[in-house]
């Protein structure tokens, strides 16, 4: 029997492999040639054993490293553990082989200690273009092969030889070369830097001494989860939403339908009753996409970082008590070829309807409703030379209320960590100028003891004409307020032309449009839900949030009970707390 590791030896391991992680993310994001990852930073990486178990992962998007292993086990479909050598290099994005979708391609690199295979170092990056239908990003398509290049387990390098006429086939196949080429390159620079640290920490420690930490380092992560999950009461927990529709099919909603099964120190989330896998890229894939929104639920209300005063490492261990229940053939668990590229708002819908349906007997561990969705825009062109530009960007929007504090606004939230992209770097690259970005003015955030967080505005307007693509939602479905709180808003988009003056309404999903000069496009994400009753808002807060402009004074005295007097003293009102008592005592009889 393997005797356990001192808790010293345990933590320095521990501390290694994250540091490792966070290394090779950095290489990555830092080496990238395309603003998706060089400043969103939408990548993941780390470190597996042979069994595909995550045993560090980076500090970056929570989508990309809980999806690796999914990706592991799709190769392991092609390329078996005793086919992997010294210096091979794998691709691998096929969205029914454990994929997170399309767009995001792995690379992975075997990790050989004294001749023998100890484990992976993996990374995943959102690609710029992929030589789909429309460029960057795609929804209204018929199936996978219209998403663009599909690897499935494709070997780049063979014993350190670089497959050329694979390099060319991707060069030649997408719009962008010059950026997708170089964060390939940046991609191979941060597995090899993976597999390098790993051997070196081996070398350092022992073999035996890093395999045997990183076993109790999972065995730790996992029990800390279960024990986690056995303080929630035993029993099933009910949500249910829907989405504005699959972007092709105006109007026609599709149901999410959320059931938690609570027994002992596991965690099911059966989402049975959801609505069936749609005829376009509106699906999402189970194993590198569902599974992994399940896991970041639990992860992020039960073990989050800043309210557990212990270290807990960030690895396989919290996965293995939640397992999740999709029917074959819905839109969490589509049948292939069905296209499953515009996979994000489904999830991030998923995991805030867990956080509704536990709030009962999680109550300070919940929020309010958040935005719970996605703005991933594509913005396109052709220049005069003939060669494409192409721009991403994921918009922030809010999150709902919290049991201690208001909701932040402009955020990313829930599954996105993404980091916006700095404006300067929009204007000098590109044919595309932000007109504005700033706080939402035109809705209020859900009233509550703790506000919802307030949406964001951006606006993007073309000096050339191109096309573009947006993957949104909840433009209908409005996020809740919980424990006495009000719902928050709904998002939009719209397109005005600076030359015409003509303003539209859009529909959340948009694919290829065209666009023409001084084309602006303008969204407006949602607003999160507010927390507990409206009427225990401290005032001072209720007022400063008027003199910011996040509510009106009409509203303070509605929906807050406070009661405000003009006053000619640079700010314009000022608190009457004898008159709130009044209001807000006739407001609750």
């Amino acid at each position: 029997m393997t005797q356990d590791l001192d808790p010293i030896t345990l933590q320095v391991v521990g501390g290694a492999l994250h540091s490792i992680a966070d290394q090779m993310g950095n290489v990555l994001y830092r080496m990238s040639y395309s603003s998706i990852i060089r400043e969103s930073q939408d990548l993941g990486a780390g470190l597996f054993d042979t069994a595909y178990n995550t045993l560090c992962e980076s500090d970056s998007t929570p989508m990309h490293i809980g999806s690796l292993p999914g990706y592991l086990r799709g190769i392991a479909q092609t390329i078996p553990l005793d086919a992997w050598k010294p210096g091979d290099l794998v691709l691998h994005n096929h969205p029914y082989k454990g994929c997170s979708h399309s767009p995001d391609i792995a690379v992975v690199m075997p990790v050989f200690f004294e001749g023998e295979l100890v484990g992976f170092s993996a990374n995943t990056a959102h690609h710029v273009d992929i030589g789909a239908a429309t460029p960057g990003l795609i929804i209204d398509v018929a199936d996978m092969w219209s998403e663009g290049m599909i690897l499935d387990a494709e070997k780049l390098y063979d014993e350190g030889v670089r497959n050329e006429t694979l390099w060319r086939h991707i060069r030649n196949n997408t719009r962008v070369p010059g950026l997708v080429m170089g964060d390939l390159e940046a991609q191979i620079a941060s597995a090899e830097l993976g597999v390098r640290r790993f051997q070196e920490l081996m070398a350092r420690y022992g073999k035996a001494t890093v395999i045997q930490a990183t076993q109790q380092l999972m065995d730790y992560t996992e029990r800390r989860m279960r024990a986690e999950i056995a303080k929630i009461p035993d029993g099933e927990y009910f949500a249910e939403g829907f989405l504005d529709d699959d972007g092709r099919n105006y109007g026609e909603h599709l149901a999410i339908k959320v059931k938690v099964i609570i027994d002992g120190d596991s965690a099911t989330i059966d989402l049975t009753g959801s609505a069936p896998q749609t005829p376009t890229a509106f699906n999402v894939p189970f194993d590198g996409s569902t599974m992994v929104a399940a896991f970041f639920v639990f992860r992020a209300m039960l073990l989050d970082t800043y309210t557990t005063q212990d270290d807990i490492p960030a690895n396989e261990g919290s996965f293995r008590p939640i397992s999740v229940i999709a029917p074959k053939g819905c839109i969490f668990n589509p049948n292939m070829p069905a296209a499953a590229e515009a996979r994000f708002c489904q999830i991030q819908r998923m995991a805030d309807l867990v956080i509704k349906a536990l709030a009962p007997v999680l109550p300070d561990r919940c929020t309010a409703g958040n935005a719970a969705t996605l703005d991933f825009a594509a913005y396109s062109g052709v220049k005069d030379n003939g060669d494409y530009w192409v721009f991403l960007e994921v918009n922030e929007a809010a999150m709902g209320g919290r049991p201690f504090s208001d909701g932040p606004d402009t955020v990313e939230e829930l599954m996105r960590n993404t980091r916006n992209n700095p404006l300067e770097d929009l204007g000098m690259h590109l044919p595309l100028i932000c007109d504005r970005y700033e706080v939402r003015d035109d809705v209020e955030p859900g009233a509550g003891k703790f506000r919802g967080g307030q949406g964001v505005v951006k606006s993007q307007r073309y000096l050339t004409p191109g096309q573009t693509t947006h993957e949104n939602d909840r433009h209908h479905d409005v996020p809740w307020g919980i424990f006495g709180g009000k719902p928050g808003a709904t998002g939009k988009l719209e397109l005005h032309n600076i030359h015409s003056g003509e303003t539209r309404s859009l529909h959340a999903k948009l694919s290829g449009m065209p666009t023409q000069t001084g084309d602006v496009i303008s969204y407006f994400s949602p607003s999160g839900g507010g927390y507990g009753d409206p009427l225990e808002r401290d005032p001072a807060k209720v007022l400063d949030d008027v003199l910011d402009g996040f509510i009106r004074p009409e509203s303070a005295r509605r929906d807050y009970g406070v009661a405000l007097v003009e006053v000619d003293d640079g700010y314009g009102w000022a608190l009457d707390l004898a008159a709130t008592e009044s209001l807000r005592a006739d407001l609750r009889a």
